[in-house]
């Protein structure tokens, strides 16, 4: 198990957050939320000692922790207000969700893998993550019975826009962010604004996501 000294973290930190300024993240709210997340908490212990390095980790389940730069550009572009109420679909192991909640009025997160889900909404809990909801179910349907929302960030990747999402959508300026291509290759994440003219889409940076699976695991 590693161990990172306080004042290796306090430096790793640093670091992390210089980072982001070099990358172009300048919403100072963003840089506020990303600083007040301990990301070593959300990370596998063997993988504490790169809890501030920009790359992703492996979690549970096969899934992973994105890296921090795109979790930042991810909330960056959602352009989350404290009025609003966000849906995340891929809890993983809660990192995103967090850093939202710093940033909106209320989080539900939707997780395919029960023990991610179980394992999140403890961690969410124990650091004081009041505002965030996680739900173990299908992100393929979101969660109708709390829709609309502000705001929804999909953190797997489609091939295309699930339906169900779009409609979860709040009609008044609701923006989805969702990566989109084909599994093992590059995809770029895509923005969806919903305007009185319809839906406005725009194609952002490339990335790599784990896939996003329809239906709950049933094994974990």
């Amino acid at each position: 198990m590693a161990n990172l000294s306080a004042d290796g973290q306090d430096e790793g930190r640093m670091e992390f957050l210089l980072t982001l300024k070099r990358r172009g993240i300048g919403d100072q709210a963003v840089l506020r939320a990303m600083d007040e997340v301990p990301r070593e908490r959300f990370v596998e212990a063997a993988f504490a000692d790169s809890a501030y390095a920009d790359q992703a980790l492996p979690i549970s389940c096969g899934q992973t922790i994105s890296q921090p730069y795109v979790v930042a550009y991810m909330t960056e572009q959602l352009g989350v207000r404290s009025h609003h109420r966000v849906l995340e679909v891929g809890t993983g192991s809660g990192y995103q969700a967090a850093v939202l909640s710093r940033l909106a009025r209320e989080v539900v997160s939707i997780e395919r893998y029960r023990t991610l889900a179980d394992q999140a909404r403890q961690r969410l809990a124990s650091l004081g993550f009041a505002n965030v909801t996680v739900i173990a179910g299908d992100g393929f349907a979101g969660v109708p019975d709390k829709a609309p929302f502000d705001r929804i960030i999909v953190t797997a990747a489609a091939d295309e826009v699930p339906p169900a999402l779009l409609d979860q959508l709040a009609d008044d300026d609701g923006v989805m962010l969702i990566p989109l291509g084909p599994q093992g290759a590059v995809q770029h994440i895509v923005k969806l604004t919903k305007t009185p003219a319809g839906v406005r889409r725009e194609s952002l940076i490339p990335v790599r996501f784990v896939p996003l699976l329809a239906g709950q695991a049933q094994e974990l």
